[in-house]
């Protein structure tokens, strides 16, 4: 309860302190009452959603999301607006000493605030709060087909130009518009990629978050399988269940979902893609992330039925596994796919010129294709979102990666 009165107090002085800021852009009352308003409605909103609201998990339901997206953009606001206003004060707060110290009439005056600079700091606070805005209700389903041509020494002949579509991090659970989702699937099909790989967290707490989406995503198509395995959320570790047989039961349900979908779960398993008497291993483990992160990935286990010298696409849906596990170990993966970063769903990619993103501190791998000791992986920055339930510069991807058969001069 102490924790709350010191936020809302906290959010509260941060709005009184911008208000000074728009009472000197603005003459009209109606302006201040509005803002006053808008505040504390998202101030109200979030407090609700997140004492009396539903509980579904500790990562954030739909609504408790849309309640922290709009808290996010309004504290953004607030912060950039009075980063101007504080160091505007100390200014007049020196100016007044000043006078009192060392002016004419020895009195202690503080000057008025610089309309010009209240309406600089409101303008760039703009900018990113228009920014969160739109990812909240466009950027989230700004779908990107991100395409990439891999050569390779020993990839099989027949693999040549073969297509590989990845998606990852789909969560479910946090979808609200069936026409965009209808028509990421439409663009998936329309590459027409020979495989189709899912690198994990089809839901963000429980399997039935999959429920109103199953008919949809099980239009999917390659013409030689799709095949899937499962991301951190997928296990049911962020909710509190009654007892370890239901959730036991919800990890059973959701890999029921899976086939349902047409997936082929590969729990630190391999399978064989073959084509004109060749093949290459297919090999997916199971949830390994550095920390605090679940680790039942079991890289032995999965390639016991692989050779040395096939070609190998391995999946694994946290980069770091690739990181600290794979590139190291004795055998070669020539092509790791992993998802589970989203890129933070914030940053800023020009291509060619700038990629950047938060959680480049977090991550050294953290979206698109990255080559160690010859060995490549792609960080596909995912399909859906979490949290904040939108997309800023970093958008939802689909990734077409083509194989190809490195030719000698």
């Amino acid at each position: 309860m102490l924790r709350w009165v010191i936020f809302i107090v906290i959010y509260l002085a941060l709005g009184l302190y911008t208000l000074q800021a728009l009472k000197t852009v603005s003459r009209y009352p109606w302006v201040y009452y509005a803002f006053i308003l808008m505040s504390l409605l998202v101030l109200g909103n979030f407090v609700y959603q997140f004492t009396v609201g539903d509980d579904t998990g500790r990562v954030l339901n739909r609504p408790k999301s849309y309640a922290f997206g709009l808290l996010l953009t309004m504290l953004t606001f607030k912060l950039i607006t009075i980063a101007f206003l504080f160091s505007e004060d100390i200014f007049r707060i020196m100016s007044g000493g000043y006078q009192k110290l060392f002016g004419t009439a020895k009195e202690f005056t503080f000057p008025e605030r610089r309309r010009f600079l209240s309406l600089m700091a409101m303008g760039l606070a703009a900018i990113p709060f228009g920014a969160l805005l739109y990812g909240m209700y466009r950027g989230k389903y700004n779908f990107k087909v991100l395409k990439y041509n891999l050569e390779f020494d020993d990839l099989p002949e027949a693999f040549h130009n073969y297509q590989i579509t990845q998606i990852s991090d789909v969560h479910s659970g946090s979808f609200d518009d069936p026409k965009k989702i209808a028509y990421a699937i439409d663009l998936i099909n329309s590459q027409k990629s020979d495989v189709l790989l899912f690198t994990g967290d089809l839901v963000n707490n429980k399997a039935e978050e999959m429920h109103p989406w199953i008919t949809l995503f099980s239009t999917l198509e390659a013409k030689d399988g799709k095949f899937s395995v499962l991301g951190n959320h997928d296990y049911g570790d962020y909710v509190d269940w009654d007892t370890p047989e239901e959730k036991m039961k919800n990890l059973e349900d959701l890999k029921v979902l899976q086939k349902n979908i047409g997936f082929d779960l590969l729990l630190n398993e391999s399978r064989f893609l073959e084509k004109d008497g060749a093949r290459i291993a297919l090999m997916g483990v199971e949830n390994w992330g550095r920390g605090g992160f679940k680790k039942a990935g079991d890289l032995d286990k999965t390639k016991e039925h692989v050779a040395k010298d096939d070609f190998k696409i391995l999946m694994s849906h946290d980069p770091s596994h690739w990181e600290d596990k794979v590139i190291h170990d004795d055998y070669h993966y020539h092509l790791t796919l992993s998802g589970h970063t989203h890129g933070m769903q914030f940053g800023i990619e020009i291509p060619g010129w700038v990629k950047w993103s938060p959680v480049k501190w977090r991550y050294k791998y953290w979206a698109g294709i990255y080559e160690e000791l010859g060995q490549y992986i792609n960080v596909n920055r995912g399909f859906g979102f979490l949290g904040y339930p939108g997309r800023v510069g970093i958008w939802p991807e689909i990734t077409v990666i083509t194989l190809k058969k490195k030719t000698t001069v």
